[in-house]
């Protein structure tokens, strides 16, 4: 019997992609089949140093290249920030497992199920990436999703309201488009394997949801009030693009949360 978390911090901590995949797989298994002890739970792993590559190369997003798709070398830049958010969303499903310690069991079943299911968009789109010439870590890319991860590392609810509830949940609002921009380049092969992360993802952002209301109801908090409490702090001049009504209800939001992001949304125009 080995413990799930000090497996879970050697997926987190592996900078080797290939390595990562296989030991996150690895350890999920495990887990399934009753091989992994839960206790003790240990030390979290520092939050400013989570395994990753040493390409690609980090740059402020102003810096990120252009990802229009009309031609295969854009094609292949979107496939690539694809690819970056999708390497960072398994360490992000690693990471909250093996830091917010006294949750129920389930807790981390879920989140270790999304780290499985990350790996598997990864490798998707990675390998349609490299169709193109390219790999995963050829382009720059920035840190934005695991900034939010840094900021949110003291309170699993806020790790939960703005990381899967937010951020997450604006990959629901964007992929519709960007699947169109891929249909209308006959890149039907992209379009095919984002409908499979949209499908999954729908299922991430409600674990986070899920989630995010069983603390708010331990703690004795609204969870709609707190959830647009946290949104007016963290995010003062609000999100920018339209919203995935359909996806974000089937992941749980509610009609006013959605109301009040779109009116966020609005001001920011």
């Amino acid at each position: 019997m080995g413990n799930l978390f000090d497996a879970v911090r050697d997926c987190l901590l592996c900078a080797d992609v290939e390595q990562k995949q296989r030991q996150t797989r690895a350890t999920v298994a495990a887990f399934r089949e009753g091989r992994m002890n839960m206790e003790p739970f240990g030390v979290p792993v520092d939050v400013r140093r989570p395994g990753r590559p040493l390409w690609p190369r980090l740059v402020p997003p102003a810096r990120v290249p252009r990802r229009g798709v009309g031609t295969p070398e854009g094609r292949a830049i979107m496939l690539h920030a694809i690819a970056h958010i999708e390497f960072n969303a398994i360490n992000l499903a690693m990471d909250i497992v093996q830091r917010f310690a006294g949750m129920p069991d389930a807790f981390y079943a879920d989140w270790l199920q999304v780290a499985d299911e990350e790996v598997y968009h990864f490798g998707l789109i990675r390998t349609h990436l490299q169709t193109f010439g390219h790999d995963y870590g050829d382009f720059d890319a920035h840190n934005g999703l695991w900034e939010m991860a840094e900021k949110t590392a003291g309170d699993v609810l806020e790790r939960l309201a703005l990381v899967p509830r937010v951020l997450e949940a604006r990959g629901l609002d964007v992929t519709p488009g960007i699947m169109a921009k891929f249909h209308q380049a006959g890149d039907e092969e992209a379009v095919a394997i984002l409908e499979i992360i949209l499908r999954d993802e729908i299922g991430h952002v409600e674990a986070g949801t899920r989630w995010f209301r069983y603390v708010c109801e331990q703690r004795g908090l609204n969870a709609e009030q707190h959830f647009l409490n946290l949104l007016r702090m963290h995010f003062p001049e609000g999100l920018k693009g339209a919203l995935n009504v359909g996806a974000r209800r089937q992941a749980g939001f509610t009609e006013h949360e959605m109301k009040h992001a779109q009116q966020a949304m609005m001001a920011c125009r």
